[in-house]
C-alpha cells in the first residue's frame, strides 16, 4: 500500500483514464470512479504501475452515488482528489428532455459540489490537500446548441474561484481548475453531437496532454490552468467579444448538420 491516495472521478476513458495514469505513474493509491463498467477495465490496465487500484461504477449525479464513492474510499486520507466526472448534451434546448438535462446538471455540479464538501473539511483541518476539478473554457462562451454543459461549466468554473476564496487561510490546500476546450474523447458521441461541426472536427485536443497541463498544474498548486494555447486566446477573447456574438460562433460549431457544411 502507498503512502498516497488518490480519488478519480470520470476515469473510466478521456481525461480522467490519463490522470489515472499519471497518479500511478507518481505512486499514488487509487479510487477510480465512473458509471460505466469499463471503469474495471481502466482500472486492469492501470494496474501495471504497481500501486492499489480499486474500481467503483457509480452514478456521480446523485448524492447516493457519491456517498457510495466515499464509502469505499473508507478511512483512507485523500490526498488528492480529481473531480473529473461530467456529462455533455447537444441539440436545442427545447428538443432536450427534462431527465436529460437534469443528468448534465446533477453529474456537473450537484454532484461535484457534494463531493467537495464532503472531501475538503478533512483536508482544511489537516491543512494539508490537493483538488482538481475539470471545468471548461466553454463557461466562458454562451453555447447555443449547448447551452445546459456551458452554463453548468460556468458554474464550476465561477463556484472554484469562489471556493478558493473562502479557504485561502488554508495554505496547505490549493484547489485547480483544469479549463479546456474540446478534447478527443467520447464526450461528443456521448453528447449526441457527432453531427456538429465540433463533434467531427478532427484537431481537437488530446486527453493526454490536457491530462498533464491538468496535472502539473494540481501537482504545482495553481489556481487555474488553460490547456492549449488557442484555448488561451479564445478564454482573452471571450472579455472582449460581445456574448450575443460568442453565441452565434458557438452555433456555428455545436448546431446539428453543421458537420455536413
Amino acid at each position: 500500500m502507498a503512502n498516497k491516495f488518490a480519488i478519480i472521478t470520470g476515469a473510466s476513458t478521456g481525461i480522467g483514464f490519463e490522470l489515472a495514469t499519471l497518479a500511478a505513474k507518481d505512486g499514488y493509491d487509487l479510487l477510480l470512479v465512473a458509471d460505466e463498467a469499463l471503469i474495471n477495465d481502466a482500472a486492469a490496465d492501470i494496474k501495471q504501475f504497481g500501486t492499489d487500484v480499486r474500481p467503483l461504477e457509480a452514478d456521480l449525479s446523485t448524492t447516493d452515488g457519491v456517498d457510495e464513492l466515499l464509502s469505499a474510499a473508507g478511512s483512507r486520507q485523500i490526498d488528492l482528489l480529481c473531480a473529473n466526472a461530467g456529462h455533455g448534451l447537444g441539440h436545442g434546448f427545447l428538443d432536450q428532455s427534462v431527465d436529460d438535462w437534469r443528468h448534465v446538471v446533477d453529474t456537473n455540479i450537484t454532484g461535484t459540489l457534494y463531493l467537495l464538501q464532503k472531501t475538503l473539511p478533512a483536508m482544511v483541518s489537516r491543512d494539508a490537500g490537493k483538488v482538481l476539478v475539470t471545468g471548461s473554457i466553454a463557461g466562458y462562451i454562451p453555447g447555443a446548441f449547448q447551452a445546459v454543459y456551458n452554463g453548468s461549466k460556468a458554474f464550476v468554473d465561477s463556484f472554484t474561484e469562489a471556493l478558493r476564496n473562502e479557504i485561502k487561510e488554508s495554505k496547505g490546500v490549493t484547489i485547480t481548475t483544469l479549463m479546456p476546450g474540446p478534447v478527443e474523447t467520447e464526450f461528443f458521441d456521448r453528447a449526441d453531437m457527432m453531427d456538429t461541426s465540433v463533434g467531427v472536427n478532427p484537431n481537437k485536443s488530446d486527453p493526454a496532454d490536457v491530462a498533464k497541463d491538468g496535472w502539473d498544474a494540481v501537482m504545482a498548486g495553481k489556481p487555474t490552468i488553460v490547456s492549449g494555447w488557442k484555448n488561451k486566446v479564445q478564454v482573452a477573447m471571450s472579455g472582449v467579444v460581445p456574448p450575443s456574438m460568442l453565441a452565434e460562433q458557438h452555433r456555428k460549431m455545436a448546431e446539428p448538420g453543421t458537420a455536413d457544411q
